[in-house]
């Protein structure tokens, strides 16, 4: 679900971000960045898949909020904020985007102390299927994991 991409000379973050259809700031905040000047040429950064197969995106319009978009596709609120690298109470603006997770498949944010045992638990499935729909597990907090059901 991400990729590591090498800054090269000419990159500019906001490049980057178009390039893999995310925002400056989703960028700063996979990366745990909080100033685009702590990022430079040579810096291996952490982007989102360039075609992802289990979201889709949704430009927001005036007046949305998470809770409605979250209601009209029938997904869970705070799932909706992680997968965007939101807080529930932050603010979002008409004209950008955000993924919307696709039907078919359960999602699960990764806390501390996560095994793949526990992680299997919960989606009720072996290990070996889960390591499967994830090309690369790390069990970090705030990794997304991803199970077709």
């Amino acid at each position: 679900m991400f990729d590591k991409y090498l800054i090269k000379s000419g990159d500019t973050l906001e490049g980057i971000a178009k390039k893999y259809h995310t925002t400056l700031d989703n960028i700063l905040d996979l990366n745990n960045v909080r100033y685009m000047s702590d990022l430079r040429v040579g810096n291996e950064i952490i982007v989102p898949k360039e075609k992802e197969m289990y979201f889709n995106t949704y430009l927001i319009e005036k007046g949305d909020n998470l809770y409605s978009i979250a209601r009209r596709y029938n997904i869970n609120p705070s799932l909706l904020a992680a997968l965007n690298g939101l807080n529930m109470d932050d603010y979002i603006y008409p004209n950008e985007q955000i993924l919307i997770p696709k039907a078919g498949y359960s999602y699960y944010i990764t806390a501390p102390g996560d095994t793949l045992e526990l992680v299997a638990k919960e989606f009720g499935v072996p290990k070996d299927k889960l390591l499967k729909e994830n090309e690369t597990v790390y069990l970090m907090e705030g990794q997304l994991l991803v199970n077709r059901k």
